[in-house]
C-alpha cells in the first residue's frame, strides 16, 4: 500500500539506571576478567536497575523526556507502542497500559510487542504505520528492557553480556521523503532454541517445586547466535537499503544492536562503512535488548552528529531467531 504520510521522529528520550558495573565488579562474583569480556564483547561496564525498579520505570522517564523533546503533550498522543520482553508483570497487564496512566496520556490506547533484542525495529516498524495511514496523528514507541533481572549470576557467558535501559520516540507525520523509507522483518523459528528462556510460560508455569530452577533464567548458545548474527546483520541491513531505493554508500549513520563488538564489525565490513558512521556505545551500557538502538540514537542526537537529511540504517536480531533492519532519513 502506498504511503498516504511519512512517519517522523520528533522526539527522542533515554533512561538507564544509576548502578554502574563494571566488568570488574564481575570478576569478583564469576570466574572472568576484564580483558576477557572487553575482547570477546567489547563491554566495559553496563547499568544495572535497583530490585525495586521494574521495567515501566525506566520507561516512563524515557517517555517523559521524549515528549519533551517533541513538545508534545501527553493527551496528544494517539498510541503507546512499548516493545519489552520485561514486562512488569508476566501476563498482564501490558507495561502500555501502565504508561498511559502514568503519562497521563488519555486518550491513547497502546499495547506491548514482544521481539526481544528486535524490539525497536518491529516496533518502529509497526508504529510508523499507523502514521503512514493516515490512521494516526502521533504515536509514542518506548523501546525498555531489564535482563539483568533475568540472567543466572553463575554463568559467566551470559551474566556479563547484559545491561538496563529504555530509549522513547514520537512518531509523527513529517515532510515528504523524511522519516521511514524502509523496512524488513525477518524469523528463523527454527533457531528458538539458542535463546530461550524455558520456564515460566504456558508451556512449563512456574510451580512452587521449580522455582530457582536454572530454566528460569536467560539460556543461550553462544557460538549459535553469534554466527547467526554476523552473518543477518549486514545482509538485512543492505536489504533494508535497497528496498529504500538507496546505496550503501549514501548511509550517513549505521545504528546497530549492541550486543557484541565483533558482530558490529563484521556488519561494518560488509556494508563498507567507515568507523566513523557507525554508531557504537556498547562499552557504557551493554546490551540492553530492545533499548540499544533508541539509546544509542538519543545519545547521537544530542551530541549533535544526527543533522537534518542524515541517512540511517538500524539493524537488530534477537531470540526468536528474528531479525529487523530500518532506514530513515533525519528531519528533526
Amino acid at each position: 500500500m502506498a504511503k498516504l504520510f511519512y512517519a517522523g521522529i520528533s522526539g527522542l528520550g533515554s533512561a538507564v539506571p544509576d548502578k554502574i558495573m563494571t566488568n570488574a565488579d564481575w570478576a569478583k562474583l564469576v570466574d572472568t576478567s576484564d580483558e576477557w569480556i572487553r575482547t570477546r564483547t567489547g563491554i566495559e561496564e553496563r547499568r544495572i536497575c535497583a530490585e525495586d525498579t521494574a521495567a515501566s520505570d525506566l520507561a516512563f522517564l524515557a517517555a517523559q523526556r521524549a515528549l519533551q523533546s517533541a513538545q508534545a503533550a501527553p493527551e496528544e498522543i494517539d498510541l503507546i507502542v512499548v516493545a519489552t520482553s520485561t514486562p512488569d508483570y508476566p501476563i498482564f497487564p501490558p507495561v502500555a497500559a501502565l504508561l498511559q496512566d502514568r503519562l497521563g496520556c488519555g486518550k491513547a490506547g497502546g499495547f506491548d510487542l514482544s521481539a526481544a533484542c528486535s524490539g525497536f525495529g518491529y516496533g518502529f516498524y509497526t508504529a510508523a504505520q499507523f502514521i503512514e495511514s493516515g490512521e494516526l496523528q502521533k504515536v509514542l514507541l518506548v523501546c525498555v528492557d531489564t535482563l539483568s533481572k533475568n540472567v543466572d549470576r553463575t554463568d559467566r557467558s551470559v551474566c556479563v553480556l547484559f545491561g538496563d535501559g529504555a530509549g522513547a520516540l514520537v512518531l509523527e507525520r513529517t515532510e515528504v521523503g523524511y522519516g521511514h523509507l524502509a523496512s524488513i522483518v525477518g524469523l528463523r523459528g527454527s533457531g528458538a532454541p539458542d535463546l530461550i528462556v524455558k520456564l515460566g510460560g504456558s508451556k512449563t508455569p512456574l510451580t512452587k517445586e521449580n522455582i530457582g530452577n536454572q530454566d528460569q533464567y536467560i539460556s543461550m548458545n553462544g557460538k549459535g547466535v553469534f554466527k547467526f548474527a554476523v552473518n543477518i546483520m549486514g545482509e538485512a541491513t543492505e536489504q533494508a537499503i535497497r528496498k529504500a531505493g538507496l546505496t550503501n554508500k549514501d548511509i550517513d549513520f549505521f545504528v546497530p544492536h549492541q550486543a557484541n563488538i565483533r558482530i558490529i564489525d563484521a556488519a561494518m565490513r560488509h556494508l563498507d562503512l567507515a568507523p566513523e558512521k557507525v554508531i557504537v556505545n556498547i562499552q557504557k551500557y551493554g546490551n540492553t535488548s530492545s533499548a540499544s538502538i533508541p539509546l544509542a540514537l538519543d545519545e547521537a542526537y544530542r551530541d549533535g552528529r544526527l543533522k537534518k537529511g542524515s541517512l540511517i540504517a538500524t539493524c537488530g536480531f534477537g531470540a526468536g531467531l528474528s531479525w529487523t533492519a530500518n532506514v530513515l532519513r533525519w528531519g528533526k
